[in-house]
């Protein structure tokens, strides 16, 4: 088995369908967390470190709700101190913004994207491989981590222009970071995530995604490619319905096509030459509580239904992998991932 790293020439043929690379490009560390395993840190390590990763991922220094760092005050997403510290809620209902009538001062005092921290201060330099520049929350999960769930999905109805003044807002501050990261960074590509699914259905009706989401990812999207860059989505849940809007806008890379909210072979025959797909290994059900033989026929029948010579697929985990996971079957998806990508690498010339 071929141990290297796939080049950036290489994962930028896959993922404009341009060609499949020698092997599945495999992007498993941007999930795995060694020290979540606590106890098995050491092996886990181990594991990780035996494989590459065929792309360089780079964080960007996102704005925190409450707390600024000493040196810019302002680069938080609100103006003023958390009300309710040591409250007990859950991490979807705690909002900071408890009412529309605070935006006009945190609008005022917005975080600029130009403040130096937003870079990480030691990046790591070009090693060949593709550059991922990313952060957590983009749209739809940062207006409900500023306003709470329930008042979320109900502003589209109530508040429809202050929903639009946010997402204006940090549309702004995101295409800020966006040409830094081109230019400071050398990035090849942005990776954010909208988890706008839950399990059987999207969280809003298609016409709130029309109105609310796609003029503002249409112009994220059309700005990262005008700086010759790709751009990467992670979305969880069923999004079969606004698939083929995200094709129409240019998206370059989906993920997780979530196991058991769509089916994986009519999303493969539907979409798969249209937009490059980073297939999520089930993190539910298959990791946790499988054998190692059904992880491994998992990324076979991954590979199976997504692999075309042509390239866009590449691999990874679903979510992240849980301390839970037994190493045998972490260890099962690494070698699987490697051996039967390769395999079916060889046939990229058919």
């Amino acid at each position: 088995m071929d141990p290297s790293a796939l080049t950036r020439e290489e994962m930028i043929a896959v993922i404009e369908g341009r060609g499949a690379a020698r092997r599945v490009p495999v992007l498993l560390h941007c999930w795995t967390s060694a020290e979540a395993f606590g106890a098995r840190e050491a092996q886990a390590r181990a594991l990780l470190g035996r494989y590459p990763n065929d792309a360089q991922m780079i964080p960007f220094n996102l704005p925190d709700v409450y707390k600024a760092p000493p040196d810019a005050p302002e680069y938080r997403w609100v103006n003023y101190d958390d009300p309710n510290p040591g409250r007990k809620s859950g991490l979807d209902e705690q909002g900071a913004i408890d009412d529309w009538s605070r935006l006009d001062g945190i609008l005022a005092n917005f975080p600029d994207p130009a403040y130096s921290g937003a870079l990480p201060a030691d990046p790591p330099p070009p090693d060949g491989r593709y550059r991922i520049g990313h952060w957590w929350y983009c749209l739809f999960e940062r207006h409900w981590q500023l306003r709470g769930m329930t008042r979320a999905l109900t502003d589209y109805y109530t508040a429809p222009e202050a929903v639009h003044r946010l997402f204006r807002a940090l549309t702004d501050f995101y295409l800020g970071l966006i040409e830094r990261g081109r230019s400071e960074l050398g990035l090849d590509a942005i990776f954010t995530s909208d988890d706008l699914g839950t399990q059987t259905s999207l969280f809003f009706s298609k016409e709130i995604f029309d109105e609310f989401y796609k003029p503002y990812y249409r112009e994220i999207f059309n700005r990262v490619h005008e700086l010759g860059m790709h751009f990467w989505l992670h979305a969880c849940g069923c999004i079969k319905p606004i698939l083929p809007d995200l094709v129409e806008l240019g998206l370059d890379v989906i993920h997780p096509i979530q196991k058991y909210t769509m089916a994986e072979r009519a999303i493969a025959e539907q979409f798969g030459r249209d937009i490059c797909i980073w297939a999520g290994f089930d993190v539910q059900r298959i990791i946790p509580y499988g054998t190692a033989e059904d992880v491994r026929r998992e990324v076979r029948f991954l590979m199976d239904t997504y692999w075309r010579p042509e390239g866009r697929f590449m691999i990874t985990a679903g979510n992240g992998i849980t301390g839970d996971c037994p190493l045998a079957s972490l260890t099962a998806l690494f070698e699987e991932s490697f051996r039967y990508g390769q395999e079916k690498g060889r046939g990229r010339l058919v």
